[in-house]
């Protein structure tokens, strides 16, 4: 079961993780949100230093490492 977050316009979204390579070769993850759950990428927990951000335009919800 993925994490879930419900934004201000009632939709629910799931977390994923990617792990990526940059154009230095460089290995980084992005984590984004998804209204269905893909299989392999879903993450069961917030990851540890971050909080959910939502941007209050259009109810888009981020990431943030939490300060």
């Amino acid at each position: 079961m993925a994490y879930t977050h419900q934004n201000s316009k009632g939709v629910t979204y799931h977390l994923h993780a990617k792990d990526v390579t940059l154009r230095g070769g460089r290995q980084q993850r992005i984590y984004y949100f998804a209204k269905e759950e893909k299989p392999g990428e879903s993450i069961e927990a917030l990851p540890e230093g971050f909080v959910v951000t939502e941007n209050p335009r259009n109810g888009f919800l981020t990431l943030k490492r939490d300060k």
